[in-house]
């Protein structure tokens, strides 16, 4: 077992992505995992992240801890609007776009398969 704190976590800047910090809690450099990461990522009012990963085979899960962000498919035809405890799972090669529409920080949860 490995025990994580916060404080031990780094940021880092995730491409495609604004207005935003990330910090990786779980991965292969923290902890040796090799099967998936977990990061933490807090929104400012407007931060999101551009579409992306459409050509990606990773799988992704979010979780809202506090907040709300909304996310969009391409071309912005559907809009997902997650609020605290929601969660979305996002499959390979599906794309989307991130936004924090509101005037209050978003914090979620990202998982993401190697």
């Amino acid at each position: 077992m490995i025990k994580r704190t916060v404080q031990e976590c780094k940021s880092y800047d995730a491409p495609g992505h604004f207005k935003m910090t990330a910090s990786r809690i779980i991965g292969k450099e923290e902890t040796g995992a090799e099967k998936f990461w977990m990061g933490l990522s807090h929104f400012l009012p407007g931060g999101g992240a551009d579409y992306a990963y459409e050509d990606s085979p990773t799988e992704k899960t979010y979780f809202v801890l506090e907040g709300e962000v909304t996310i969009y498919t391409k071309d912005k035809a559907e809009k997902i609007v997650l609020k605290k405890n929601d969660s979305i799972f996002i499959g390979p090669n599906e794309g989307r776009s991130l936004i924090n529409e509101t005037n209050m920080p978003a914090s979620m949860l990202v998982i993401v398969n190697y």
